[in-house]
C-alpha cells in the first residue's frame, strides 16, 4: 500500500497480503531468511499490511507486559533494516486498531468451542510450556483473534510456513461460517425453504443435519453427502438448484476466505544445527556487531570426525555447511567439499567465507537501521501513520459486519 492510498475505495483487495509477528525484541537472521526477505519481495507486487501482534504476545506472556513496548520498537527497526518500506507497505500495531477486538468478539458469538480445542498447537503448547499457566480464555481463543486479524482486512493471502496452514484453514472456516450465518440472500433462503418443505420428513432432517455438520463442525465431506441427497430427491430441477445454492453459500461474501501463501522454508539453521532461536542461544541478530558475528561463527561446532586438522571430514555432517548453502556460491561449495573431505583446509578456513558473507549481508541493514536508532520517534511516526491507514480499512469492514449482524443503528 502506498502512502497516497487513504480510503478503502482506492485500495486494491484482490492482491492484499496480511502478516504479523509477535514483538519479541531484536530479530535474528533466521527471521530474515524465513520471513522478512519474503515481505520485502511481496511489498513490491502486492498490497501489504504488516503488523505487530502485541495482543498475541499477551496470550502466552500476560505476566510480563512491561517488555512489549521496547520489543516493538526493536522489532520494527529490524523490519526497516531488512528493507520493509513504509511507503510500500502499511506497518501498524494490532492493539492500536481496536476494531480487531470488536471483530474477535463478534466472531466468538458464532464460532463453536470445539473448533478452538482441536487446533493442533493448543494442546501441544499446554503440554510443552509447563512453566506457564495457559488454561486461559485468551490462549484458547488466539486462533480466533488470528482469524480476526486476517479477515478484518479482507486479506486474500497470508504468507505462512507449511506448519501454519491449519491456522489459515481455521480462518477460512470461520469466514465461511460467518457468511453462512449472516450473509443470507433472502430470495435464495425463501426458495430453499419452500423446496425443503416438499421433502419427506426424514430426508429433510437428514439434509439439515448434514448442513449443520458442514457449517458448524467444518466437515466438508458432509456437504458433498448433502449434494448427493439433493440430487437423489424427486424435486424439480429449480428446487434442487435452490437447495444447492443454499448449501454452497448462496450468500453475500462479507468476509473473504483467505488463502495460504506458502513461504519458502528458510535454509538457515542455528549455529548448532537446530532451528535458530534466541532461547537456544544459537542465533545471530540482524544487527549483531561485527566482532560478535566473527566470534560466534568461529566457535560453531563442526564435523565431529575432524578431531585433528589432518582428519578428513564430511560437509553434510557439519552445521557450517548449511550456512555455506545459504550464503556462498557454487565455486565456494566445491572448494569446501574438496578441502574438507581431503583435509586440505581447516575448519577456521572453511568458516571465513561464511563470516564474510554474513557481514556483507548485514552492512546495508545496519545502514538502514541507524537513522531509526538515532531517532526512535521516526519509528513511532511510521507506526502512527500505518495505524491510521489500517484503521480506515478495518472500520470499513466492521460497518459491513455490524450491518449483517443487525447491529447497525
Amino acid at each position: 500500500m502506498t502512502s497516497t492510498e487513504s480510503t478503502p475505495d482506492t485500495q486494491r483487495t484482490e492482491d492484499r497480503v496480511l502478516s504479523g509477528m509477535r514483538p519479541t525484541g531484536a530479530l535474528h537472521l533466521g527471521h530474515y531468511h524465513g520471513a522478512l526477505k519474503n515481505w520485502v519481495q511481496l511489498q513490491n507486487t502486492h498490497t501489504c499490511y504488516f503488523f505487530v501482534a502485541d495482543w498475541h504476545a499477551l496470550t502466552t506472556h500476560y505476566e510480563t507486559p512491561e517488555t512489549i513496548s521496547a520489543h516493538t520498537t526493536e522489532m520494527v527497526i529490524d523490519w526497516l533494516a531488512a528493507g520493509v518500506d513504509p511507503n510500500k507497505a502499511t506497518l501498524f500495531v494490532q492493539s492500536r486498531v481496536l476494531e480487531h477486538a470488536e471483530l474477535f468478539l463478534l466472531l466468538g458469538m458464532g464460532t463453536p468451542l470445539s473448533w478452538l480445542e482441536r487446533v493442533p498447537t493448543y494442546k501441544d503448547q499446554i503440554a510443552n510450556l509447563k512453566d506457564k499457566d495457559l488454561t486461559t480464555y485468551g490462549f484458547l481463543g488466539y486462533p480466533l483473534l488470528q482469524a480476526a486479524d486476517i479477515l478484518i482486512y479482507l486479506a486474500r493471502y497470508v504468507p505462512v510456513g507449511a506448519d501454519q496452514i491449519p491456522h489459515i484453514e481455521m480462518s477460512r472456516e470461520i469466514a465461511r461460517r460467518f457468511n453462512n450465518l449472516y450473509g443470507k440472500d433472502p430470495q435464495i433462503e425463501a426458495q430453499a425453504r419452500a423446496a425443503a418443505a416438499k421433502l419427506p420428513d426424514a430426508v429433510r432432517e437428514q439434509l439439515l443435519a448434514l448442513r449443520r455438520a458442514a457449517d458448524q463442525e467444518g466437515l466438508t465431506e458432509k456437504r458433498e453427502q448433502a449434494r448427493e441427497l439433493i440430487s437423489a430427491s424427486k424435486l424439480s430441477r429449480a428446487e434442487k438448484d435452490a437447495l444447492r445454492a443454499q448449501l454452497s453459500g448462496g450468500r453475500r461474501q462479507i468476509l473473504r476466505e483467505p488463502e495460504a501463501l506458502l513461504t519458502p522454508e528458510s535454509k538457515l539453521p542455528g549455529l548448532d544445527g537446530r532451528k535458530m532461536s534466541k532461547s537456544y542461544g544459537n542465533s545471530i541478530a540482524i544487527r549483531e556487531e561485527r566482532a560478535s558475528v566473527e566470534q560466534k561463527v568461529k566457535r560453531m561446532p563442526t564435523d565431529p570426525a575432524r578431531v585433528k586438522r589432518t582428519d578428513p571430514g564430511d560437509p553434510e555432517r557439519c552445521p557450517v555447511w548449511q550456512f555455506h548453502l545459504a550464503y556462498t556460491d557454487d565455486a565456494t561449495h566445491d572448494w569446501v567439499r574438496r578441502g574438507c573431505t581431503t583435509a586440505a583446509i581447516g575448519c577456521l578456513e572453511c568458516k571465513q567465507p561464511v563470516i564474510d558473507a554474513i557481514l556483507r549481508e548485514q552492512q546495508p541493514m545496519l545502514e538502514r537501521a541507524q537513522p531509526y536508532i538515532d531517532q526512535p520517534a521516526l519509528v513511532r511516526d511510521i507506526l502512527a501513520d500505518g495505524c491510521d491507514k489500517a484503521r480506515t480499512t478495518a472500520q470499513s469492514t466492521m460497518r459491513a459486519v455490524r450491518d449483517a449482524m443487525g447491529l447497525k443503528i
